[in-house]
C-alpha cells in the first residue's frame, strides 16, 4: 500500500468536482455545490486555485484545495486551505495528515507566514485532528460572507 500526492492540473478538474462533491455530501451541504468540471477547470489553467491529489495505490483518495493570500500586516504570503477532504474508505491511514504536510511544505517554500482554514464547528473529528497537529482555534474572528441579491445590491450601488 503506497500513498503519493501530485499536484492537480486542469486535466483534473473532474476529478476535483468529483472530490469536492464528495466532500459536500459528507458536509450535508451538496444543495450547495454547484461548481462543474468546467469551473475548475478553468480555477486551475487560470491558477485561481490550486489542488494536490492524493493517490492510494494510484486511485484517487483525497485533496487539498488551496490558494495564496496576504497577510497585510506582516506583509507576507500564506496559504488558505478551501477543503481537505479525504474519501471514507480512506481515513485513518494518514492521508489527511500527510496532504496537509505537503501543504505546509509548499508554504514553507514559497516563504508563507500561516496556513489558515475553517472548519465546521459541528465536525468534532476534524477539529481534534487539526488540534493534534498543533493548530489553534481563531476564537476572537468572525467569518462574514456575502452572497447572492445581497451581493448584487452593494455592487449595484457601488456604480
Amino acid at each position: 500500500m503506497s500513498l503519493s500526492i501530485r499536484q492537480a492540473t486542469s486535466d483534473d478538474a473532474a476529478l476535483v468536482s468529483a472530490l469536492v462533491s464528495a466532500l459536500a455530501a459528507y458536509e450535508e451541504l451538496s444543495h450547495e455545490a454547484t461548481a462543474t468540471p468546467d469551473d475548475f477547470e478553468k480555477a486551475l489553467r487560470e491558477d485561481h486555485c490550486r489542488a494536490l491529489i492524493a493517490e492510494w495505490d494510484g486511485a484517487p483518495c483525497g485533496l487539498a484545495l488551496y490558494f495564496f493570500n496576504i497577510s497585510t500586516f506582516l506583509g507576507k504570503r500564506g496559504v488558505y486551505l478551501e477543503d481537505l477532504f479525504v474519501m471514507e474508505s480512506h481515513r485513518g491511514k494518514g492521508i489527511g495528515k500527510a496532504l496537509l504536510a505537503h501543504l505546509a511544505h509548499i508554504a514553507a517554500e514559497n516563504n508563507c507566514t500561516r496556513l489558515e482554514w475553517a472548519v465546521l464547528d459541528w465536525n468534532a473529528p476534524s477539529i481534534a485532528f487539526y488540534e493534534s497537529l498543533g493548530a489553534k482555534p481563531m476564537t476572537d474572528w468572525t467569518t462574514y460572507r456575502l452572497t447572492g441579491a445581497p451581493l448584487e445590491a452593494l455592487a449595484d450601488g457601488e456604480r
